[in-house]
């Protein structure tokens, strides 16, 4: 019997799997990632890179993508809690330009794979993330790409984000319901929207 749940998503291309885990007063134990049940799900991508990030609150990474030796990404949360979000790149994609968001916790342990050709990034909504996720394809230098977090055109909804848009990534007059200020990179910040970024 298989021990992980792959559930497609509304986007073709996305997926929500989420481990069978077994627990006693001791603690618990799951399989984060299993072949057999990846390959009877239909999913049969070979991973080449392990990869695993710290964040604090506020923190927004994205919307990032490779453009040449696009990645798959099998993502999940070990410590708190984050949004995480997928928009489809895929120029012959009868769904371009949407979005998918879905809550990854250390409590829920749910994972989110993200087939090539999507543009990807999440929002920490608690004190501390750690993000951890597999890759299909290696980090190449000079090969990254990326999209303005909150273009309009796209229109992702952050949970807990305060702001308005003004033209540009900039996180200047975003702060989370908290108070806590948005905090992203210097690159983050001058991504360009939908129409001017790259499509595969």
């Amino acid at each position: 019997m298989g021990q992980i749940k792959v559930t497609k998503c509304l986007i073709e291309g996305l997926y929500v799997i989420e481990p069978t885990v077994h627990g006693d007063e001791r603690g618990y134990f799951m399989e984060t990632y299993n072949q057999k049940d990846m390959e009877e799900a239909g999913l049969n991508m070979r991973f080449v890179q392990d990869n695993q990030s710290s964040s604090t609150k506020g923190v927004l990474r994205g919307l990032h993508f490779q453009k040449e030796y696009p990645q798959g990404k099998l993502v999940r949360v070990v410590k708190g809690n984050v949004f995480d979000v997928a928009v489809d790149l895929r120029s012959d994609s009868k769904t371009y330009g949407q979005w998918f968001g879905v809550e990854l916790s250390e409590e829920n342990k749910k994972q989110f794979y993200i087939s090539e050709g999507f543009a990807h990034g999440f929002l920490v909504l608690s004190d501390v993330a750690e993000f951890c996720y597999k890759c299909t394809d290696f980090y190449h230098p000079g090969d990254e790409g990326g999209l303005a977090w909150n273009d309009p055109q796209i229109g992702i909804k952050w949970p807990q984000l305060i702001g308005e848009y003004h033209g540009t990534a900039s996180a200047e007059g975003y702060h989370l319901a908290d108070g806590s200020a948005l905090n992203l990179s210097d690159k983050d910040q001058l991504w360009l929207g939908l129409k001017d970024t790259f499509k595969f």
